[in-house]
């Protein structure tokens, strides 16, 4: 891999080898920026997916990743809804096609795993970032430059420091920037899943009394499940027998995808959720999960952290224009302002409708049911929510 010339100075230096990191390292270094990647090479097989959208395919297209990604990921052209929670005021089934839109498919699903070997390589192949095997210790924010101490002892000086280092970052704490955190009662049951059945290309959410019961199709007859269940409850799934655990799970599916197999081991992660105050500080900036976190419902997280690196790109490419010192935090705040509105609404759209499930208020109930009754039966009302889903402020230019 290259060997980062730490004798130099970086326009930026991005810190996290998650997808977000890297993603904001090709994008920036095809921009022109000269950058760092700071970033661990990953060594657990992540058996979960991601779902992406078409503007992040548009993305990784443009940073000339997508083509080997395609080869590994599913197409996902319908979205079914369905209210299993059993309650008195219940809500009507509900599709959404992304044929009505004039989308050929809404996005695709892809394993974490590959995602992240395919950027992984392209990072270590472009000529403008120099992949360091390394994590950041601490980070000294200067006038002009910032100075980032990694764990191995190694200096690295650069303009600009990108933090995607995750939800407990380093950078974010030594930057002094606040933020708010919080939790639910719940866990989230990780696994993939063979079936006998075509999936159709159709990812189904079933809405149940502890959270959503999600399948969302893979290649082949293979789909990702995220299941919202409490503590108690994914306690009780992950001890039972894995034969035991097809079975409840075929049960809990309503056998929509026929008889199921474990294509993974089952993994746990308590649900929770974390915003930044700020986004930015002199000579830092942060993007994904250091900016932004809540449950894995509605396929919207690295969405969201990719058009963290689209606005961030935009504006430092505005400032370079300009001639102005794209670390400072004065320039910087423009990105800030940008990503508000979005992160606003992603994280209480999220959290509004976790929050309906565990409730028993009737208002509550009514509110959503009367939500998705207009979903099903007022066309033009479905079409915003599908847009809005897939980019906000109906930024996405649709087909007709």
């Amino acid at each position: 891999m290259p060997k980062a010339k730490l004798s130099q100075i970086y326009d930026i230096a991005i810190v996290g080898g998650g997808p977000s990191g890297r993603i904001a390292a090709l994008t920036l270094a095809q921009n022109g920026f000269s950058c760092v990647l700071v970033a661990p090479r990953s060594t657990i097989k992540d058996g979960r997916t991601t779902a992406l959208w078409q503007r992040s395919i548009e993305l990784l297209q443009e940073i000339g990743v997508w083509d080997e990604l395609a080869n590994t990921a599913c197409e996902l052209k319908k979205m079914r809804m369905i209210d299993d929670t059993g309650r008195l005021i219940r809500a009507p089934e509900v599709v959404f096609d992304s044929a009505e839109l004039g989308l050929e498919v809404f996005g695709f699903n892809i394993l974490n795993h590959e995602l992240n070997k395919i950027l992984e390589k392209h990072c270590d192949a472009h000529n403008n970032v120099a992949d360091l095997d390394d994590s950041a210790a601490q980070v000294e924010f200067g006038d002009e430059t910032a100075l980032l101490t990694t764990k191995s002892g190694q200096t690295i000086e650069a303009r600009l420091v990108v933090a995607a280092d995750g939800r407990n970052s380093v950078l974010r704490e030594t930057a002094g920037i606040p933020v708010r955190r919080w939790s639910y009662p719940q866990v989230a049951v990780v696994l993939n899943l063979e079936h006998r059945l075509p999936h159709q290309h159709i990812s189904t959410e079933f809405h149940t009394p502890t959270g959503p019961f999600t399948l969302v199709p893979l290649p082949g007859r293979q789909s990702s499940l995220v299941c919202v269940e409490t503590a108690e409850g994914a306690e009780a799934l992950l001890s039972l027998e894995d034969h035991e655990l097809e079975f409840e799970l075929e049960r809990r599916a309503h056998s929509i995808l026929g008889r199921l197999s474990l294509a993974s081991k089952p993994q746990s992660f308590p649900l929770s959720g974390l915003t930044a105050q700020t986004l930015v500080k002199d000579r830092l900036a942060l993007v994904g999960e250091t900016a932004h976190v809540f449950p894995p419902i509605g396929a919207q997280g690295l969405n969201l952290s990719l058009r963290d690196v689209l606005d961030l790109s935009g504006v430092l490419l505005a400032a370079r224009m300009k001639h102005q010192d794209i670390g400072r935090e004065a320039v910087l705040k423009a990105y800030d302002t940008k990503r508000a509105s979005d992160i606003r609404s992603r994280t209480n759209a999220v959290d509004a409708l976790n929050r309906s499930l565990l409730t028993d208020f009737l208002p509550v109930q009514a509110a959503r049911s009367i939500s998705m009754h207009l979903a099903e039966r007022v066309g033009p009302f479905r079409r915003m929510l599908m847009r809005e889903g897939l980019a906000p402020g109906s930024a996405f230019r649709f087909g007709r």
